[in-house]
């Protein structure tokens, strides 16, 4: 993929013929300044002097090394992280993507933190066009990179404001009133044993599961951590089945997954999300169960709306008390016994609907800034991927 006005090869040249690397220095004899300290992690602090002045390349020396950035202005880094100066032939804005490009993972030079030296740095081969066709990848590539940027935002933003109005509504700050104008009912203090019931779950590990084929999926601990959206629909979600060799026909019925279903995560090595939760809300027919260190709450439906619970269970107090019950050092976890001690307000079903209507607007319109986002992403790797030659 290439402009089509230009032509011509590029040359290839080696790091250390276009650039020189500069070495990071220890920031804590300055006083507190504007000028910003950047080590493998980004910003860190401002000091009141500076190493450096101008366009650069940072890349991390040890620690971090595969996570280059940008910074024109006045700057210092620390001996973590390289800064590039000095160019010779090539932009810096063009230098970055290059940059982006590298597997750094690959010059690693150490068996433990992974480290990198000016000497492997300055051999490793590029290839550089001319510096009209470096500008111009460079300015299509920082456009994308702020539109990155400025997504990411948006969902920051959004993601603030939908935890904002969560906590005022779950605390009563914020009340909807009824069709007819009037005010919903008191909320009636309930402990989750009064309308959760817990069903039993299965210990299937990863090996017990595949994604081709089976009679029934099975919802895994680790999952609901790191993949499923707080409102399980079975067809937006890609789930394990049950390996076909292992029997079924012991599981009661009662025990597989139903719609108002919530799935809880009993263990985590972080305390912030031990006894995070999904709530079940789509299964289009299809039997899934609920697997390894899952606890399986069924909600009394006269008493609880399907959709309430997903958002209801990510509110501060339902997080506090889940924290408060749960036990453990290095692991934390919660049992079903303490789940249900757990105790909190609630309101009417005609409020809960309302308000799940209400909170899943704002998640809707969060994910689908999230999936531009990924757009921008996979177009960026595309064009890094078929830009350079």
């Amino acid at each position: 993929m290439r402009f089509k006005e230009f032509e011509g090869e590029w040359v290839e040249k080696i790091i250390g013929e276009v650039l020189t690397v500069g070495s990071g220095k220890d920031y804590k004899h300055l006083e507190r300044g504007n000028i910003p300290v950047f080590g493998t992690g980004g910003y860190m602090t401002s000091v009141n002097s500076y190493l450096y002045s101008g366009e650069t390349v940072c890349i991390g020396r040890k620690g971090t090394i595969n996570k280059p950035f940008y910074f024109n202005g006045k700057f210092w880094t620390v001996d973590t992280l390289f800064y590039t100066h000095s160019y010779q032939g090539i932009l810096p804005k063009f230098l970055f993507p290059v940059f982006e490009r590298i597997d750094w993972l690959k010059y690693n030079e150490a068996s433990g933190v992974p480290s990198l030296s000016k000497s492997t740095i300055e051999k490793i081969p590029i290839s550089v066009p001319n510096e009209s066709e470096q500008k111009k990848i460079a300015a299509l590539l920082f456009l994308i990179d702020y539109r990155i940027r400025t997504q990411r935002k948006i969902i920051e933003q959004l993601e603030t404001l939908s935890k904002g109005l969560r906590e005022k509504l779950f605390s009563q700050q914020l009340r909807f009133k009824d069709d007819n104008g009037k005010e919903f009912p008191n909320w009636e203090e309930k402990r989750m044993s009064d309308v959760y019931s817990i069903k039993t779950t299965n210990s299937f590990s990863r090996n017990d599961l595949n994604y081709e084929n089976g009679e029934a999926k099975n919802i895994h601990y680790g999952d609901i951590h790191t993949k499923f959206q707080s409102h399980f629909k079975i067809e937006n979600e890609i789930v394990p089945f049950v390996n076909t060799g292992i029997n079924l026909e012991k599981i009661n019925e009662e025990h597989y997954c139903k719609e108002g279903d919530i799935l809880f995560a009993d263990a985590s090595e972080d305390l912030n999300d031990v006894g995070k939760s999904i709530e079940i809300v789509s299964l289009k027919n299809q039997k899934v169960l609920s697997g390894l260190h899952t606890i399986l709450a069924r909600p009394d439906l006269e008493k609880i709306a399907i959709g309430f619970g997903g958002h209801f269970f990510k509110s501060e107090n339902i997080r506090r008390q889940i924290q408060t019950q749960a036990q453990g050092t290095k692991v934390a976890s919660i049992s079903p016994t303490r789940l249900q001690r757990i105790t909190f307000l609630l309101p009417c079903k005609k409020e809960q609907d309302i308000l799940s209507m209400f909170l899943s607007t704002i998640a809707e319109k969060i994910k689908t800034e999230i999936e531009l986002f990924q757009q921008y992403e996979c177009q960026k790797k595309h064009l890094l991927q078929n830009m350079f030659i």
